[in-house]
């Protein structure tokens, strides 16, 4: 994390407001334990979910995402602090709960020698779909998901995006007011994630809201209408995408890969007035600056001074990564354990 953003970045949210909230969070905290190790899996989080979004949770694996979701599917008791989910308290009301919610789980629950038909019938009985809409209903997810004519196929036949599609839809079978989907796309090829977000439009285009949980960041700008960055457990911001994206002071974005770093040179730069934030991930160096392209002949001649050879140099605007990685030191898919940073003066991040 670097100076200017603080050690301890300010939660940003926007007001979900009481008519429009779907999911409230009220200081959720999750603690697992053993002889061994205590974890801290959600810590003190609290936001609002609006009615009808799509509203993404962005963080490494181990963030504290998927630990998040099923708490609010009342898979899991928080350790402390409560939620409201459609109006009911988690822990009081978990049937009525899992009434009105579809779960997508990240690891796939098909049956794969049954067809795609006998799988989404098997889940509407589980739901309690009536006997006379549930043939309609079928066949009604299986053009929606585009698989109307493979519904005599056995899943093991279908490729990953495909037997995807049919589990997000087969969430949806008893027309849930809320849809959680716990990264969707894992796993994916380009093609295939592609198809999942126009599937994951369309059941959103049906007033469904859409808790999503990912670490890629295409897919968040691609979707969500708000996105709440989790880190360690903790809530480090939440926003619109613009918003989020004001966070970085502004300016161009350099990104330089070096063979070797000197900390004498990330401090001389980090001093330069055309410089609002140095940080470093491996060997790759992210420098905010002013103006980009003024600050390149001091850059090449700090460099130069220090011998430290350039591998690759590129000028941009900020990305939602970008952001992320302003906040806390580390990439989207880093995992738990972040690689330090330096702040504009040259210093770690601690």
């Amino acid at each position: 994390m670097n100076e200017k953003a603080g050690s301890t970045p300010a939660v940003m949210t926007t007001d979900a407001g009481d008519a429009d909230t779907i999911i409230r969070i009220d200081h959720i905290t999750k603690v697992f334990q053993d002889k061994k190790q205590t974890v801290v899996a959600v810590d003190d989080v609290s936001f609002d979910v609006c009615r009808g979004e799509i509203f993404g949770l962005l963080g490494p694996n181990g963030a504290g995402k998927s630990t998040l979701i099923r708490i609010l599917t009342t898979l899991l008791r928080a350790t402390s602090g409560t939620a409201w989910v459609g109006g009911h308290n988690i822990a009081a009301e978990p049937q009525k709960i899992r009434s009105i919610i579809g779960v997508c789980p990240q690891n796939s629950t098909l049956d794969v020698e049954l067809t795609a038909y006998d799988n989404l019938e098997f889940y509407g009985k589980l739901e309690r779909v009536p006997e006379e809409m549930l043939d309609g209903r079928i066949w009604e997810l299986l053009e929606m998901s585009e698989l109307a004519d493979r519904a005599t196929m056995k899943v093991q036949t279908f490729s990953g995006g495909m037997r995807r599609k049919l589990e997000i839809v087969r969430a949806f079978i008893h027309k849930p007011v809320l849809l959680f989907l716990d990264e969707p796309t894992i796993g994916l090829d380009p093609e295939a994630r592609r198809e999942v977000w126009q599937q994951i439009a369309k059941l959103n285009a049906e007033k469904t809201t859409i808790i999503l949980t990912t670490h890629y960041m295409d897919e968040a700008e691609k979707l969500c209408s708000r996105i709440a960055f989790v880190d360690r457990g903790r809530l480090v911001a939440l926003d619109t995408m613009e918003n989020l994206r004001k966070l970085i002071p502004a300016g161009d974005l350099i990104e330089i890969v070096v063979e070797k770093l000197d900390e004498r040179a990330l401090r001389e730069l980090g001093e330069n007035p055309l410089v609002n934030s140095v940080s470093v991930l491996e060997q790759r160096v992210t420098i905010s600056a002013t103006n980009g392209s003024s600050l390149l002949p001091i850059l090449f001649a700090i460099f130069e001074r220090f011998s430290l050879p350039i591998v690759t140099i590129s000028i941009r605007t900020p990305s939602l990564e970008d952001v992320f990685i302003y906040l806390t030191g580390k990439k989207l898919d880093s995992g738990g354990e972040g690689n330090q940073g330096t702040n504009p003066r040259g210093g770690r991040r601690p």
